[in-house]
């Protein structure tokens, strides 16, 4: 069985001490990854932006999975886990996915990781064990506690992709877009979404994208906990 970087010391026993510690390795990659996408990160670019040989990079790592692995749980470490909570889990979760969608739109390439459920480190780890703590005042089984963050956590990636590229589309097509579906609702072939559409804030759901990301998380938190939580 594969043993994951996080079960195996960051130093060998043998050869020569190691020169670069997994954080600096995890710090170049991001930074490389940050720049030109996921598909910029290998071992050899890592080991050139260190100024050494890519073979050097075995003494510390197994291969890109475990330089993926220490990308992730670097950028999962910027997530403050440092704030109160609370105790209203809703709001708790929701003030935790802010913060958590606030990384994944500073670090793209992180909708481009493979996707892998328990790719967990350190940071990780205490990420997962705050958003559990958020959750203690429900009453809820513990295999529907941890449904609960991952549905959090695919509703963060989701926004944080859709507000990238709807940045990405400018504003002159957003508002062409807008118009589209404005004029084709008001048409009248349309009139349950002319009714969704007269509901929107603004008139324009796409308009306000934290805005939306609040209320979205806040109603699927609320169905999800529903009947989960003290009277």
């Amino acid at each position: 069985m594969e043993r994951l970087i996080w079960t195996r010391p960051e130093r060998g026993n043998r050869g020569p001490a190691a020169g670069h510690s997994r954080a600096e390795l995890a710090a170049v990659a991001v930074t490389l990854a940050d720049r030109s996408g996921l598909a910029a990160v290998s071992m050899r670019q890592v080991a050139a932006e260190l100024g050494t040989g890519p073979s050097s990079l075995y003494r510390y790592l197994g291969g890109r999975n475990d330089l993926l692995d220490l990308m992730a749980d670097a950028v999962a470490g910027e997530i403050d886990l440092g704030l109160p909570l609370g105790g209203d889990p809703v709001e708790d979760l929701l003030a935790l996915a802010v913060r958590a969608k606030a990384v994944h739109l500073r670090h793209p390439w992180l909708a481009e990781l493979p996707p892998e459920p328990l790719r967990l480190g350190p940071h990780g780890l205490a990420y997962l064990e705050f958003a559990l703590r958020a959750m203690a005042p429900a009453r809820l089984p513990g295999p529907a506690r941890l449904e609960v963050v991952a549905v959090v956590d695919a509703l963060v990636a989701q926004f944080a992709r859709a507000q990238r590229q709807q940045g990405a589309a400018g504003a002159d097509r957003r508002a062409a877009q807008a118009a589209y579906l404005g004029e084709t609702a008001a048409a009248g072939a349309y009139p349950h979404l002319a009714a969704a559409l007269a509901g929107a804030p603004g008139g324009d759901p796409a308009e306000d994208p934290e805005g939306l990301f609040g209320r979205t998380v806040r109603r699927v938190l609320g169905a999800l906990l529903a009947g989960g939580t003290p009277d």
